[in-house]
């Protein structure tokens, strides 16, 4: 992580100080496909996210020589991203987003029980279906740590929170996804094994595993 961070910072550099379109075209590349992840976060269609990335992008080549200061370029285009992406929404939406953090409603998805090679399938399916039912704030937060393997004060900075209420979104994260995984049965389990012990072990593994990732 830390070689990209170094490498993002390298090209940023030769973009903002010699105006280098191949550093420009690399970095593109480099962080696209992250930050258009990141924006059908809030504006749920791919299309359209690809489009405020891209323009995103071309702010930052246009405004490029007052933009040498920047330390964390990773964390600038997140942050030009999303505020892009708050725009969008409240120019283009009539629905109102109101934060709903407060609550540990997650919504289940009935899936049919596959067969037994599959069964993994339909795991990260329920899982990937449950992130996506987190309220958003939590939803952005878990996606950033675990996919984007970012640390706490990234993704403070990016989302202008606090450090601590990164941790406290990312373990109500953890705790509702854990009870998607604990309410996952397979029936032809047998021969006296607990899938239910089993799983929490997994959960309490998964959870410190992306507890000290985030730090």
């Amino acid at each position: 992580m830390k070689v990209e961070r170094d490498k993002i910072y390298d090209l940023w550099n030769r973009v903002c100080t010699t105006s280098d379109d191949k550093a420009f075209e690399a970095l593109f590349y480099l962080l696209n496909n992250k930050l258009i992840r990141f924006c059908v976060l809030y504006v749920h269609q791919r299309e359209i996210a690809e489009e405020i990335v891209s323009d995103a992008f071309v702010k930052c080549w246009i405004n490029r020589a007052s933009l040498a200061e920047v330390q964390n370029p990773s964390s600038y285009l997140f942050v030009a991203v999303k505020n892009l992406s708050l725009n969008y929404v409240k120019k283009f939406s009539s629905i109102h987003l109101v934060e709903l953090d407060h609550t540990d409603n997650v919504q289940l998805i009935n899936v049919n029980d596959p067969q037994k090679e599959l069964e993994n399938k339909e795991l990260y399916f329920k899982m990937d279906q449950a992130i996506d039912s987190l309220p958003r704030q939590c939803r952005i937060v878990f996606r950033l740590i675990k996919e984007d393997e970012m640390k706490y004060k990234e993704v403070a900075e990016i989302l202008n929170i606090s450090p601590r209420t990164v941790q406290t979104q990312l373990f109500r994260a953890v705790k509702k996804l854990g009870v998607v995984l604990l309410d996952y049965q397979n029936p032809d389990l047998q021969n006296g094994f607990n899938q239910r012990n089993i799983l929490s072990a997994i959960i309490i593994i998964w959870a410190l595993q992306i507890f000290f990732s985030g730090l």
